[in-house]
């Protein structure tokens, strides 16, 4: 049996979907109006919960949807409208906002449970393609998410609606995010565990290297001493600093490869005299991915840190952040 073969028939059609679904979504951007406000401001005003519920491929969206709203700062949550006839709606309240999302809106699953929740005093947002449908009719609020046509040549498979829905959700969740005042750091708060947690929270205070672990000199040593105290410290670099403990200077096994072209008498040179002067340094309050961002566009491996004055407090450099899994 002949295995099938993608063809540039196939590369069209995959073209002809991407722009269907991208006419689509920017079908919506033209169409939003006052009901959109409305809808958010229906839920600034929520008590409760955000419950996002939907069936087969518009059930996926919802739960898409209500992850993003609760990952942005309104509390969500998705309830399949089967269970929910058969126990969890006992999970809705009457404070609670219902975001139905149906593309016919006919969805017999969902309209069973609308009028439960109506006479619990819940109110009913709806994203439907059919604003004369049922669920349309009964919602407090309707968003219209109709599409001009599926992106499957056979116009059966739910694709541009879904996309349609999706981005409408998202549309509503950016809205939010917005009107809260939510920021970076209450991002990073609800994502602890992953990589853009580490990165919105860790700060420099939390990864440098302080005390009799910071390789420093004082700016009258010679060069060997400096060279024995990089090779103590252990970061390719030592610290220069003057008698307040202020930094006036690093030197890195960078400044030693150019020193050796030039200097052979490394017991009566100062390191002074071929450190680099005025190094860049941040401050241990700052984000350790702003670290980072100094170090790649400055094409430097350490970096010290410093008060407001000046005093050397710490330093990190490259591989401390890959062990904090911040790069």
């Amino acid at each position: 049996m002949n295995q099938p073969r993608a063809t540039a028939q196939a590369l069209e059609l995959g073209r002809r979907v991407l722009r269907i679904e991208a006419e689509a979504v920017a079908a919506l951007a033209e169409r939003i109006d006052d009901t959109f406000l409305r809808a958010l401001n229906l839920i600034l005003g929520c008590r409760g919960r955000v419950i996002v519920s939907g069936i087969g491929k518009s059930g996926h969206i919802a739960r898409k949807i209500a992850a993003t709203l609760a990952s942005t700062g309104t509390p969500a949550y998705f309830v399949h409208p089967a269970e929910a006839s058969h126990g969890d709606l006992g999970m809705i309240t009457r404070d609670d906002v219902l975001i139905a999302l149906s593309n016919s809106g006919e969805s017999e699953e969902l309209l069973t449970i609308v009028p439960s929740v109506k006479r619990l005093g819940g109110k009913l947002i709806s994203i439907t393609g059919n604003p004369e449908s049922s669920l349309a009719r009964e919602a407090d609020i309707h968003l219209d998410a109709r599409v001009k046509e599926e992106a499957c040549p056979l116009n059966l498979a739910p694709t541009a609606s879904t996309t349609a829905a999706l981005a409408l959700g998202d549309a509503l969740a950016v809205a939010l995010l917005d009107a809260r005042g939510f920021g970076a750091d209450d991002f990073a708060r609800s994502h602890p565990g992953g990589t853009l947690g580490r990165r919105l929270l860790t700060h420099v205070r939390d990864i440098m290297r302080v005390g009799a672990d910071l390789p420093v000199v004082g700016e009258t040593a010679s060069l060997a001493e400096a060279l024995l105290e990089m090779t103590r410290g252990g970061m390719g670099m030592t610290a220069i600093l003057d008698a307040e403990r202020r930094v006036v200077g690093i030197y890195t096994d960078g400044d030693l490869r150019r020193t050796m072209e030039r200097v052979t008498d490394f017991r009566n040179t100062k390191v002074a005299a071929v450190m680099t002067a005025n190094p860049r340094t941040i401050g241990a309050d700052r984000l350790a991915v702003e670290a980072v961002e100094m170090m790649e566009s400055h094409r430097i491996s350490q970096l010290l840190v410093t008060d407001p004055r000046g005093v050397l407090i710490g330093a990190l450099t490259m591989h401390h952040l890959m062990l904090a899994k911040v790069i």
